[in-house]
């Protein structure tokens, strides 16, 4: 269950940035994957922009830009920053 101020990865807007919650990808080598790329608990990350078809998603986080798979970013919890 989402808190009011808690959504997925997947439904930012470019531009909007977030602080990642909890990470809830299914398959350890994905997830282990996410944590050496910096995707954990307290990290900011912004979203950048969406490929044309709406698949992957471009993030700047740490530093360097990130491109994830819509479906992995649907298991990320974030808090929308102001």
């Amino acid at each position: 269950m989402l808190s009011t101020n808690e959504t997925t990865l997947d439904t930012l807007k470019p531009g909007d940035k977030a602080k990642i919650l909890k990470v809830r990808v299914k398959g350890s080598s994905i997830r282990r994957k996410l944590f050496d790329m910096g995707i954990v608990a307290g990290s900011e990350i912004q979203l950048i922009r969406r490929a044309p078809l709406g698949d992957p998603l471009e993030f700047k986080i740490k530093g360097y830009n990130l491109s994830i798979r819509k479906m992995e970013a649907r298991d990320i919890f974030v808090q929308v920053l102001e």
